[in-house]
């Protein structure tokens, strides 16, 4: 495939990745001081971390939270989508660094090896985070743990790609009209800062956690996204039990049809899904 083509389908899974998550309302307050996250806590029980998408805030997760009471959630916000400012995300890494933020709360926070549920790209964090030792259980949302493979691609392959996508987004104006159009066709990633976008997107395209499955010790179920297309979704399956199969015990649960957003295009289905899993606490 020649690098036309792979800038295309390249751009095509960035479209697919930015999470169309709600606007979090202005009354939730933030109770951790970060410059890379926001965190906002609702209901009482047991503690549920919760991390939306590339592009996404906490709104994500509204239908989830009034559907399957019963638990405290921490809802996390990164600095810099879904209309919050960029502050240290602004320039350069921002998966990592986000990691380690989100595991400086649940210790400032005190929880104590909490459930954690990401999705896109949270569900990325969410697994560096189940490296930290820090999960109880893991649930992450149609993530694959090689972001490349999201796209089509390979860390090793996706790369140099990615950095060129990187800067087409941030450094021309045509780069960065079309990064606006893909984010006012998707509600509540307006606001979005492309820079942080564009970084995001370069460390996904370089992350493989295939390699380190075996470490995560805590269990974990991956729900992940099928269309109508018999033939179609075979092959996600098989993509999705390849990739995960490192992981001892995972179970893997397609929901469909559905777009990269289960929550909001399935939310009977995921929201019983999510609450089975947290049943098990």
């Amino acid at each position: 495939m020649n690098r036309t083509m792979n800038r295309r389908r390249m751009m095509q899974g960035a479209a697919a990745l930015l999470a169309s998550g709600f606007p979090a309302p202005a009354a939730w307050a933030a109770p951790f001081a970060s410059r890379r996250i926001a965190v906002s806590t609702r209901g009482a029980g047991r503690d549920v971390v919760l991390v939306p998408g590339l592009a996404s805030g906490p709104g994500l997760w509204s239908g989830v939270i009034g559907a399957v009471p019963g638990y405290r959630w921490h809802l996390v916000h990164v600095r810099g989508f879904a209309g919050l400012a960029a502050d240290a995300n602004a320039a350069g890494p921002v998966v990592q660094p986000v990691a380690d933020e989100i595991a400086r709360y649940i210790g400032a926070a005190g929880l104590v090896r909490p459930v954690i549920v990401g999705h896109s790209m949270g569900g990325t964090l969410a697994m560096l985070l189940g490296l930290k030792g820090l999960a109880r259980r893991l649930m992450v949302v149609d993530m694959l743990p090689e972001g490349a493979a999201m796209v089509g691609g390979t860390a090793s392959g996706m790369g140099f790609l990615a950095d060129q996508l990187g800067d087409y987004f941030t450094g021309t104006k045509a780069g960065r009209g079309y990064l606006a159009e893909m984010l006012a066709q998707m509600p509540g990633a307006q606001g979005s800062d492309p820079d942080v976008i564009a970084n995001a997107l370069r460390d996904l395209a370089n992350i493989d956690l295939g390699p380190q499955l075996p470490r995560l010790t805590a269990p974990m179920e991956v729900v992940y996204a099928v269309g109508s297309d018999a033939a179609q979704a075979n092959a996600i399956t098989r993509t999705f039990r390849a990739a995960y199969a490192p992981k001892r015990d995972v179970k893997l649960l397609p929901i469909g049809p559905s777009g990269h957003m289960v929550m909001t295009d399935q939310p009977g289905r995921f929201n019983a899904a999510l609450s089975d899993f947290l049943k098990a606490i």
